[in-house]
């Protein structure tokens, strides 16, 4: 055997060791410390002399370890035991694959689906216990996130249609997919977390699960609750910070190409904003927000509606363009941008990539929505929040306006564009 094959051998038994541990430490009765690595050997050898094709050999080691795990319940049934899990048995069969793998040099998954089979064992009371917190309408909004991405999306036509050909179904869906999934992420964090979790978390999780929504909640409570007006504006400028993190991830996602252009200047609109948000904090570190309630993010009915949503505004941003300039997506992106930022963001990302709108123009428009954003929530806090509220945001977000205005008026031509791709282009070609 080469050196190569002696140092799959190193790995199965490392990596055998590695989840021996674990189940020695939690006081297996089936394999331990000695019998994973065993068997992940087994496996290694079965590929080694397989010559790349382990088909019968693995099988015949699957099965073999299948026996040994049976006779083994067999016995603990004999003795009179009654608890039989399945935990230790599928990891010991997993890892005679990992060996399989190792042995005809399959490493790099190997090493992954090791890992998890160790973390996995290791969380069996965290993972039991996160279930046992959900609720009914945890599940359902698990099952409506399988139904949104892994049953919707597939079946639908991969063709663009209309009169500008940018309507494709598949590819309107699979960005109401990235945006559920982003802001379903969030949601599960603040689920996990508590409402408890103050004003700087609070305001992070609300800019990643929807800062209109949560501009609009914290608002609200001013009006009863007139001690958590500060608490309440750091917050609100924190999740309409976020939202430039949010947009220079949706850029990157879909246009890497964009992001190199729109880094630099929608980064600075996200540093000014975090300034502030230091600024504020200092003074404001010792008061206390109230948690707020956010809706599900997996509601079928508002997936629905951001999709027709974002068909829409590409269908009007391509018409826009065709037909008057691109002077004319600026006053697109001020009015939609007002309640939703994401469907223009990613709108316009997909047009540069079509080609039909410049990298100058189109993080122009992506910020300018973001700034018309910011007028929305002002108003949003004027009608719903208390006086001291408002002058709290309109002196923070009218800094962000004045900064982000100044940016879209000097801001030079794309001649300080980013060198490189900051995301890998196989995220966006799946």
């Amino acid at each position: 055997m080469d050196a190569a094959a002696y140092q799959s051998v190193a790995l199965s038994l490392g990596l055998g060791l590695l989840v021996g541990l674990q189940r020695q430490w939690s006081k297996s009765d089936i394999a331990g410390i000695r019998t994973f690595p065993l068997i992940t050997l087994l496996g290694t050898m079965c590929g080694l002399l397989s010559d790349g094709s382990p088909g019968w050999l693995a099988a015949a080691a699957l099965v073999t370890v299948a026996v040994l795990l049976a006779v083994a319940n067999f016995a603990k049934m004999k003795s009179g035991e009654s608890d039989f899990g399945l935990t230790t048995e599928a990891a010991a069969l997993l890892m005679c694959l990992v060996g399989v793998a190792l042995g005809t040099g399959v490493r790099g998954p190997a090493i992954v689906v090791s890992g998890i089979v160790a973390v996995l064992l290791q969380w069996k009371d965290r993972l039991h216990g996160f279930v046992g917190r959900m609720g009914e309408e945890d599940i359902r909004s698990v099952i409506r996130l399988a139904l949104i991405g892994l049953v919707i999306l597939p079946v639908l036509p991969n063709k663009a249609y209309g009169p500008y050909n940018v309507l494709n179904p598949y590819e309107i869906w699979r960005m109401v997919v990235l945006i559920v999934g982003i802001s379903m992420a969030a949601y599960v964090v603040h689920k996990l977390v508590g409402p408890g979790v103050g004003a700087v978390v609070g305001g992070v999780l609300g800019g990643l699960i929807s800062s209109t929504a949560t501009t609009v909640s914290y608002a609200r409570q001013t009006k009863s609750t007139p001690r958590a007006n500060a608490a309440a504006a750091l917050v609100i400028v924190i999740a309409s910070t976020i939202v430039n993190v949010r947009v220079l991830f949706e850029i990157g996602v879909v246009s890497p190409q964009l992001f190199r252009s729109a880094a630099l200047p929608i980064g600075a609109m996200l540093l000014l904003m975090l300034v502030e948000c230091v600024v504020f904090m200092i003074p404001m570190r010792n008061s206390a927000a109230d948690g707020t309630r956010h809706d599900d993010p997996t509601q079928l009915t508002a997936a629905i509606v951001f999709g027709v949503l974002y068909a829409a505004i590409l269908f009007v941003v391509a018409a826009a363009k065709d037909l008057f300039g691109d002077g004319a997506l600026y006053g697109i992106a001020a009015v939609s941008g007002l309640t939703d930022v994401d469907a223009i963001t990613l709108s316009t990302a997909k047009l540069f990539n079509d080609g039909r709108v410049e990298a100058d123009a189109a993080w122009r428009v992506i910020l300018l929505a973001t700034l018309s954003n910011l007028v929305f929530k002002t108003g949003a806090v004027a009608v719903l929040g208390s006086r001291k509220l408002l002058t709290y945001v309109t002196v923070l977000l009218g800094f962000a306006l004045i900064g982000g205005a100044t940016l879209l008026w000097l801001w030079p031509d794309p001649g300080l564009a980013l060198p490189g791709e900051w995301f890998p282009r196989e995220i966006v070609n799946g």
